[in-house]
């Protein structure tokens, strides 16, 4: 083959090269796009379990609140019931709350239990403004050591 002919074989097959250094570059490509998505399923294979994990931690911790919650309050409720006092309404429940082994210990006898409205009338007993207030000092107490 002569330079000619070579030169005439070239002008008839031009487009022949860039289709092979195209087909070259997309054999390289699809290696290279190959690896990268295995390195992408990796990651995202990482990535999931990462995230379900700090999902389950999220969900235990949450049970755990709401079960310290719910034993705070129980906890709560007890001891605010133990403190409750016991509210006596009439002179029958003293005799019957008396009978009992704590009412022996705790309650007073049911002749010294008095009504609300006799306690009330006891308090309020002197007429507002029948005492000075403040008009004259208080007498100073030598015996008394303030110490």
């Amino acid at each position: 083959m002569t330079a000619a002919g070579a030169l005439a074989l070239l002008r008839r097959f031009w487009w022949a090269i860039p289709i092979i250094g195209l087909a070259a570059a997309l054999l390289i490509t699809r290696e290279t796009l190959a690896d990268r998505t295995a390195t992408l399923k990796a990651e995202r294979t990482a990535w999931t379990a990462e995230i379900e994990r700090a999902e389950r931690q999220r969900a235990d911790i949450e049970r755990q609140h709401a079960d310290r919650i719910t034993q705070a309050t129980a906890t709560y409720a007890d001891r605010l019931a133990s403190r409750q006092p016991i509210i006596i309404r009439s002179t029958d429940t003293v005799r019957t709350y008396a009978q009992t082994d704590a009412g022996r210990a705790r309650c007073l006898g049911p002749d010294r239990v008095r009504g609300i409205a006799e306690d009330r009338a006891a308090l309020h007993s002197e007429e507002p403004g029948t005492a000075p207030r403040g008009a004259d000092a208080l007498p100073a107490d030598a015996a008394d050591d303030p110490g």
